[in-house]
């Protein structure tokens, strides 16, 4: 017959397995690692619910998903890899300053929260002020903020890398390109990641950053200029199967 002790002992080391495979499942699902790319395209495809190149994620004013508080007008470049927008600074609730500035603080750490592996700030302004690595307390993932303009060949070709990193690796989180208000440089970034990895025309590409600066697009002829003349690198490619999974819908892609 089998003792009670024996008994006792059996339930308690089931009980600690129980509890350390729910802990292990926990965290995995917290610190959002994924084993191949398409798991992590449409982690952030269901998460986010923004199916179009259009749908905002937050708003102008910086609402419309508490967890990433801190952005404005952010929007889809890339399923999982690439998103855009602004900083919300002029409007924060808690925080506010002038608008031309980099990412605030809870910006910086609800990115890092939602897994994104970096954050790249599009100006120069004020970045000296900000944190370079921002780590979440809970699942140890960290954010980088980088400064890179992307106006001109060289700087714009790390842009382009970085995004290729993310497609390649998919264990690493996705990029957030962010200006301040989320219309003109970061349209200008997502227009030519979109002609390097979805084949988007230079007319296309103009005509959605056009679409994308909520009316605010008069002037800016320097940046339209970059957008006219953006040659895709030949060096830095996708197969069709990635760009159909990555890429997403817009509804003027028909323009030649």
């Amino acid at each position: 017959m089998i003792n009670k002790s024996y008994k006792y002992n059996i339930k308690s080391l089931l009980f600690y397995l129980l509890f350390f495979i729910i802990s292990s499942v926990a965290f995995a699902t917290d610190g959002i690692k994924f084993s191949n790319v398409e798991d992590k395209i449409e982690y952030y495809k269901n998460k986010y619910g923004a199916k179009c190149l259009n749908d905002k994620i937050t708003d102008n004013f910086g609402n419309g998903n508490d967890a990433l508080y801190g952005t404005r007008n952010m929007r889809t470049i890339l399923y999982g890899i690439a998103y855009r927008g602004g900083a919300n600074n002029y409007y924060h609730k808690s925080c506010k300053r002038d608008n031309h500035n980099p990412l605030p603080e809870d910006g910086l750490m609800n990115l890092a929260k939602e897994g994104f592996s970096i954050a790249v700030y599009l100006y120069s302004r004020n970045f000296d002020s900000s944190k370079k690595f921002i780590v979440d307390t809970k699942t140890k993932d960290t954010l980088r903020y980088l400064q890179i303009t992307g106006s001109n060949r060289k700087t714009l070709r790390k842009v382009l890398e970085l995004v290729s990193e993310v497609i390649n690796e998919p264990e690493k989180g996705p990029v957030y390109f962010h200006c301040w208000n989320g219309w003109h440089q970061s349209g200008f970034i997502s227009s030519a990641i979109l002609m390097q990895f979805c084949g988007f025309s230079n007319q296309q590409a103009l005509q959605y950053w056009l679409e994308n600066t909520d009316g605010v697009n008069k002037g800016y002829e320097n940046v339209k200029s970059l957008i006219k003349n953006f040659k895709p690198f030949d060096d830095i490619k996708i197969d069709n199967k990635t760009q159909s999974k990555i890429c997403p819908c817009e509804k003027n892609k028909n323009i030649k």
